[in-house]
């Protein structure tokens, strides 16, 4: 995933993983701003009861900016 394009997004590094998936730092290169992207794992990705959560998780932290600099986004594996 480092060096992947996603969108308008560089995935710069990886910065944490779980049961759900892994979390990743990346540029937003057209707000020019650091952001957290978390990619679901592509064994979940049929798995409704696990989508469901994964789009409440992403929907709790909408409003939530630990920092000035990092938002928490989503990104889901087709």
């Amino acid at each position: 995933m480092i060096g992947q394009i996603l969108g308008h997004y560089r995935v710069l590094e990886k910065i944490g993983s779980g049961g759900m998936g892994e979390v990743y730092r990346a540029a937003d290169d057209r707000l020019g701003r650091d952001v957290a992207i978390k990619i679901l794992k592509p064994a979940l990705a049929n798995d409704q009861d696990r989508l469901r959560r994964f789009e409440l998780e992403a929907r709790s932290r909408r409003g939530f900016e630990p920092s000035r600099h990092r938002r928490h986004l989503r990104h889901r594996h087709a």
